[in-house]
């Protein structure tokens, strides 16, 4: 967590990754330890977009039961997979 806590604004984000499902929670810090100091700042802005969407919507993408539409969101729930 060393790298992840001094960049400005994680606390915030690290807030926003809490969810109301423990799967959502496991899979987003998982992720803010082993995969968002590495993002490019595009990848950092869809990911706040990602954050953006509901709980149910999240799940069904994260645990592969829904591919999203957006490209980007393919991306990034690809991402968000790929680092737990």
């Amino acid at each position: 967590m060393g790298n992840l806590e001094r960049q400005p604004g994680l606390e915030r984000l690290r807030w926003q990754c809490r969810r109301g499902l423990l799967e959502l929670d496991l899979l987003f810090e998982a992720f803010l330890d082993n995969g968002y100091c590495s993002l490019s700042d595009v990848d950092k802005e869809s990911f706040n977009q990602l954050l953006e969407y509901q709980d149910q919507t999240l799940q069904e993408w994260l645990l592969g039961k829904v591919t999203p539409e957006d490209e980007a969101m393919v991306h990034m729930v690809k991402l968000v997979r790929d680092a737990t």
